[in-house]
């Protein structure tokens, strides 16, 4: 029985090694893997988190004063427009008057043309 259980004994030692080195080359595989995958993100060029996140809020506060002066735009040109026309009801009613005393002095309209 004192075979059977130095045997056990010796692959239970045996496995352990295995075991814990298999460890090391696991942590060195996720080392190197590390290391490997910060290289390729150094050369892609990428933007941290942090100034994306500052770039998205200009981009946001930018969007929103936009849509401020879109509305500002829009009160002034339907004023400009009433305006307009106003102006325009104002000189059609000059041209009108012009053509009532015009017909009623046709000498005046002559020499006007």
């Amino acid at each position: 029985m004192q075979t059977e259980n130095r045997l056990f004994d010796d692959l239970a030692r045996l496995a352990g090694g295995a075991f814990s080195s298999l460890s090391a080359l696991k942590d060195e595989a996720e080392s190197r893997l590390h290391t490997q995958v910060e290289r390729m993100l150094a050369n892609m060029d990428l933007v941290r988190r942090d100034e994306f996140e500052a770039v998205r809020a200009m981009a946001i506060k930018a969007r929103e004063e936009n849509a401020g002066l879109e509305a500002r735009i829009e009160v002034l040109e339907s004023r400009s427009v009433s305006i307009q026309g106003t102006a325009r009801s104002g000189a059609s009613i000059r041209k009108t008057r012009a053509r009532k005393i015009a017909s009623k002095n046709p000498k005046t309209s002559d020499a006007e043309k």
